[in-house]
């Protein structure tokens, strides 16, 4: 492996050219796994092969690197972030901006960015009334969904029903969630909101309408815990949002609460400032939380199994665990020691969406399926920032955030690729969390070419791009016999041997495609359709590479009275 960049230098800028004809298109920044983990099972011990995503967050430069630290593209900026930044569907940069807020997380804007560095969305949501912050996530219909705090004064947190002995300062900030829809270069609607101000219950005062046995309702949050609140009142400190389509919910990590929440996206906004409607029938209150039973008087401390965790989310659909939910367990406070932990759990929940409990006690599982430490749990510790991911292979990628440590580690546990942020834009190398994504390369083509009857020999190309989603990728040949009958087909492995009066280039399983003529020049055209289940194409999945060749008809040339043209190899994206 190669050792990562000199940090005394400055990093590359990248050929911003030679990117764009080498990487097409990215994947979305929702990982889908389907057939890439089919293609990778087996392999272990090796990382799985992509580009990672980071910005340090002293720093105002987004990076994307290759596994051996060659940097393949930066995105410089005006701000540091705040905190995250993904790719979105269309390849271009979402990040999080820093542009108001002391509190750790603050952020206030988020930004699009296209591969020329120019900015295609630029939305601010920063008033003295709220304020964006940590984290983001785009949505499959465009839209992202944003975390934020609210600033409520600290007599209508009393009038409420919070004890005054626990609030510290005039304001009290419980978190947020919008989703918005992009409307102009900076402007945006929101489009769903949900308030956990609506979801309340407390036993401090009874006077108040919320007032309540809390052990009664963990559908509802405490607002008198816990009883501390960091600075400037942020009660909760959320730190990462995502979203489950296939159940249409939204899944939370409450630091200051040391636990995932999951509320019920389904609803209208009126329905999620209430207690009915959605899928759930629930409205906005919590349908699932995990990690602490004691926030919801089911459990005491010792029961406590998250301890400031961040970087919550669903294992994507294909990828091994998927539906599970994986959590990067920073272990401040943990009472074993300070150490982290990369935990995966498996939520009680059905195909409907709906989760099991039995009232009166903590909410399942009692232990987490897989946990990484390290083999000296004490070498592996952040306390705060940080993230995993799990990849199609089955691997788990890690970002110990306080040391800007990455890391990859198989099921097993064995660490196979790490990489340390040698970046900064002042002290410390921090970052909040990385992503892996593997590039949808261009095409090549490989393999001999021979002489036919109109000529050297018969080339293949192509127009488009090898992303299914697109469905745009359009086979050529040219220099082919003229005026002749002919087929493209494609096959799993690379070959050249030969045969007829040419060489066959495609070998393993060979599917054919429909039969094309070609005209008088001998060129020919002819556009894939994955979508048409008549057809070989509809076999193509995302990240099978495929060999693609012409044969054609040459009864004018040669003894075999059949050739064909060089070869083309496609790896398919989403």
């Amino acid at each position: 492996m190669r050792p990562p960049p000199d940090p005394s230098s400055p990093p590359p800028q990248s050929a911003r050219a030679e990117n764009m004809a080498k990487i097409l298109l990215l994947l979305a920044a929702t990982l889908l796994c389907q057939s890439a983990a089919a293609q990778e099972s087996g392999r272990t011990g090796e990382p799985w092969d992509g580009l990672t995503l980071f910005q340090p967050l002293s720093s105002t430069t987004t990076y994307l690197i290759e596994l051996d630290g060659t940097v393949v593209e930066t995105w410089p900026g005006t701000y540091r972030p705040g905190n995250a930044v993904y790719l979105r569907e269309n390849g271009n940069l979402l990040r999080t901006i820093h542009v108001a807020g002391t509190v750790g997380g603050s952020g206030g804007g988020v930004q699009e960015v296209d591969w020329s560095g120019s900015m295609v969305w630029d939305y601010r949501y920063s008033t003295t009334s709220y304020l964006q912050h940590h984290d983001v996530e785009e949505m499959p219909n465009g839209n992202v969904l944003m975390i934020a705090w609210e600033y409520i004064p600290r007599t209508t947190a009393i009038a409420a029903g919070r004890n005054p002995a626990y609030l510290q300062g005039p304001t009290f900030a419980p978190d947020h969630v919008i989703e918005v829809q992009a409307t102009g270069p900076t402007s945006g609607t929101i489009v769903w909101e949900w308030h956990l101000w609506d979801h309340l219950i407390q036993d401090f005062d009874p006077s108040k309408a919320n007032y309540g046995n809390v052990a009664d309702h963990p559908e509802l949050m405490d607002l008198n815990y816990p009883p501390k609140v960091a600075q400037q009142g942020d009660w909760n400190h959320l730190n990462s949002i995502d979203y489950n389509p296939q159940l249409d919910q939204i899944v939370l990590s409450s630091h200051n609460q040391d636990e995932i929440w999951v509320i019920d996206h389904s609803t209208t906004t009126a329905e999620a400032a209430g207690h009915t409607g959605g899928n759930s029938g629930m409205g906005g209150d919590l349908l699932y939380r995990w990690g602490n039973p004691e926030a919801y008087r089911a459990g005491t401390s010792a029961d406590q199994m998250l301890f400031g965790q961040h970087d919550a989310q669903w294992i994507e659909p294909g990828c091994p665990g998927e539906g599970n939910i994986l959590v990067y367990n920073n272990g401040a406070g943990r009472p074993a020691g300070p150490y982290s932990s990369v935990e995966e759990i498996v939520p009680p929940v059905d195909a409907q969406g709906h989760y099991s409990h039995t009232p009166g006690t903590a909410f399942g599982p009692a232990q987490p399926t897989w946990i990484y430490t390290a083999p000296n749990p004490f070498d592996f510790y952040s306390s705060n920032i940080s993230g995993a991911e799990r990849l199609p292979n089955g691997n788990t990628l890690v970002c110990c955030g306080a040391s800007g440590w990455f890391f990859e580690v198989t099921q097993a546990k064995e660490t196979v690729w790490e990489y340390t942020n040698p970046y900064s834009g002042g002290p410390g190398n921090n970052v909040f969390k990385v992503r892996r994504y593997r590039p949808c390369l261009e095409p090549v083509t490989y393999c001999l070419t021979a002489p036919n009857s109109n000529g050297p020999g018969a080339l293949i190309g192509w127009t488009g791009s090898p992303s299914l989603s697109a469905n745009d990728l359009v086979l050529t040949a040219t220099g082919a016999a003229t005026s002749v009958p002919g087929i493209f087909f494609f096959g799993s492995q690379k070959a050249q041997v030969p045969f007829g009066d040419g060489y066959r280039c495609a070998g393993g399983a060979i599917l054919r495609l429909p039969v094309v003529q070609t005209d008088g020049q001998g060129s020919v055209a002819y556009a894939l359709d994955y979508t048409d289940p008549s057809l070989n194409t509809s076999h193509i999945q995302e990240w099978d590479t495929w060999h693609f060749q012409f044969w054609f008809r040459d009864n004018a040339f040669g003894g075999a009275g059949f050739n064909f043209s060089d070869a083309l190899e496609a790896t398919f994206c989403e």
